[in-house]
This record gives structure tokens, C-alpha cells and sequence, in this order.
């Protein structure tokens, strides 16, 4: 198993699928119009998969910004602290 993701990871990561830095990128800024494809979205989710993160395509595609995923990243997470007690 891979680290766990962060929002460090989660940032860089949607970073290089984009061939950028990942400061350039806003939080808030919806990544397909940044031009991220869905094969990258896929690519995505497979690697955070390996982390932990279990969101699918249809998940990411739903709201493609960094923060609406790290929500959903945090709120599994907590799930799974919650489900291991």
C-alpha cells in the first residue's frame, strides 16, 4: 500500500497529470476546463485508490476541483478511522 493521500499528494498529483506546478493550480478551479481528460481522471483515481481512497471516475468527474476532492478524501477517511474503532 502506497502513503496515505494528502492534500499535498492530492494537489501535486492532479499537478503532473497536468504537466504543471501545483501552485498554479486553485482549489477551486474546475480541472476539466483546466484540461483534465478522463483518462487522467481515471489515472487519478487508480493511484489514490493504491492510498486509500476509494472515489471512482464518476465520483471525481461529478465536482473536478482539488477541494471538492480532498472533502470527499477527508470524509472517507474519517469513515475508516470511525469504522476501525
Amino acid at each position: 500500500m502506497t502513503a496515505p493521500l494528502s492534500l499535498d499528494r492530492l494537489r501535486s498529483d492532479v499537478a503532473e497529470a497536468l504537466a504543471e506546478e501545483p501552485g498554479s493550480i486553485a482549489d477551486d478551479e474546475n480541472l476539466l476546463e483546466r484540461g483534465l481528460d478522463s483518462i487522467r481522471i481515471m489515472s487519478l483515481a487508480t493511484r489514490w485508490r493504491e492510498a486509500g481512497f476509494e472515489a471512482g471516475y464518476l465520483d471525481l468527474a461529478q465536482e473536478p476541483t482539488v477541494a471538492a476532492w480532498w472533502s470527499m478524501a477527508a470524509a472517507a477517511d474519517g469513515q475508516n478511522a470511525e469504522a476501525a474503532k
